[in-house]
């Protein structure tokens, strides 16, 4: 049986007390905190980041880490579930750019989505990602994610306006993907 938490390069961790001093730091970038989602790009307190544990029961929230030292890299997580509709939203976020375009974010887009439709027996996993980041999207589809739709105009940063992709995986997708695998 396979290890739902830990893949080559990377694990799903829980939260750990150092964490947020970690995160407070990759907070300090804007191309994260502007890539990561449409929110105005304003860095979090480590106090703030301590008291947003992200745990409840509509979610799925791990720290990412790697296998070869532990470091803290990232994050993931499994949102706004409904459980009535088996679907949830994700999210994720690469901070510390040592380890961004190596395959991290891949590694663990295969094991959140493992995770989602195996153990939380999810029908669809969803998202959306602004326009511009075109390294997230390549990312997405190369996990089997689709686009749904698109928001046009949505996102407005720097003088110009963005769409927000809308994009999702059902389980038979993702699990025709795995028997090509």
């Amino acid at each position: 049986m396979m290890n739902l938490f830990k893949g080559n390069l990377v694990k799903l961790t829980s939260v750990r007390p150092e964490d947020a001093a970690i995160m407070a730091t990759w907070e300090e970038n804007s191309d994260y905190l502007r890539n990561l989602d449409t929110d105005i790009a304003y860095p979090h307190s480590v106090a703030e980041l301590e008291e947003n544990k992200e745990r409840s029961h509509n979610s799925a929230y791990f720290r990412l880490r790697t296998i070869e030292d532990d470091t803290l890299i990232g994050f993931v997580v499994i949102h706004s579930i409904e459980w009535n509709n088996r679907v949830g939203s994700l999210a994720i976020g690469i901070g510390d750019t040592n380890y961004q375009n190596k395959g991290f974010g891949s590694e663990a887009l295969e094991l959140i989505l493992r995770y989602a439709f195996h153990e939380l027996n999810l029908h669809r996993v969803g998202l959306d990602v602004i326009g511009y980041n075109g390294r997230a999207i390549r990312a997405y589809e190369k996990a089997g994610f689709v686009e749904e739709g698109r928001l046009r105009s949505a996102i407005y940063r720097d003088g110009n306006y963005s769409d927000r992709i809308i994009m999702g995986i059902l389980r038979s997708e993702w699990e025709q993907q795995q028997v090509k695998l």
